[in-house]
Formats: structure tokens, C-alpha cells, sequence
């Protein structure tokens, strides 16, 4: 399937968690943003990364390859193509995001915790800081893109 978005390029990336990269978007949909990455999703699933969570110390050799189409570790034996590092980019949602999902969706914090499953100090700690899990994220966007499709 071909997919008319352009191809992400990295402009510059540093290490700034055990599985967590700041990566400068020269182009793409995140054109000019600098955002921080989890890779964890990746890093757990392939064992091709093992080695980013056996030695943290070559989590710091991370750096552009490829003209920016990926990024790689050490001697360049691991690398994550830039792809796979938007689709992640693309799948997290920060706090303010958070709020705007509650908003759009016209949800009370209670309303939010029914439909996501969780309580409603969880919500209230999402808003006022606690980090977006992925699985939440993801909950968000399916809930609006189901009311958007029935609409």
C-alpha cells in the first residue's frame, strides 16, 4: 500500500533515557520538531536490541546514518530506521495532547476513566503531569477515530 506521506529524515539525535532518544526532524510530517522518542516498544519486542539494554553504555554512542534515514549504535551493528521512530513519535501523546482528547471528546475526568479503564486519579495525574502511556495514547486515538467514523 502506498503511503503519500513523506519519508521522515533525522536532522540530530542524543540519548536521553534508558530507552529514550531527542530527535531533531529535518523532514516529514514532524518537519522541524524536536521531540523525545521512546523506543521501548521496539527496543522489548526485537532481540536485535538486546544489546541497547545489556550495556547502557552503548545507548550514548547512538547516532544519524543514512543521511538521516535512520539512526544506529556503536559501530553502526544496531540501527532503527527513521520510520519506526515516527511511527513511535506519531503513537505517544503528551499531557496537553491528553487535554485536548478530554476536551474534544467533551469527557469529565470520571468519563475519561470509564472509557479508558482507568481511575479518575489516573486521569487527574495524567493532566497534571504523569507521562502518557502508550496504551492510552493509542485508547485515545481509537475512541476518536471510532466517533469520528460513526458520525
Amino acid at each position: 500500500m502506498f503511503d503519500p506521506r513523506p519519508m521522515p529524515l533525522i536532522q540530530s539525535v542524543e540519548c536521553v533515557g534508558a530507552t529514550q532518544v531527542r530527535v531533531h526532524w529535518a523532514k516529514g510530517t514532524r518537519a522541524g520538531k524536536t521531540e523525545t522518542v521512546d523506543m521501548a516498544p521496539i527496543v522489548n519486542a526485537f532481540r536485535v536490541y538486546g544489546p541497547l539494554k545489556a550495556r547502557p553504555d552503548l545507548l550514548a554512542t547512538v547516532h544519524v546514518v543514512e543521511r538521516g534515514h535512520a539512526i544506529a549504535w556503536g559501530d553502526e551493528e544496531i540501527d532503527m530506521a527513521a520510520t519506526s521512530l515516527e511511527r513511535l513519535a506519531e503513537e505517544a501523546m503528551t499531557n496537553e495532547d491528553f487535554a485536548g482528547f478530554l476536551q474534544r471528546m467533551k469527557l469529565t475526568h470520571q468519563g475519561a476513566a470509564a472509557v479508558l479503564g482507568r481511575s479518575k486519579r489516573q486521569i487527574e495525574n495524567y493532566l497534571s503531569g504523569t507521562p502518557i502511556p502508550r496504551i492510552v495514547a493509542l485508547a485515545c486515538r481509537a475512541v476518536e477515530h471510532d466517533l469520528k467514523r460513526s458520525a
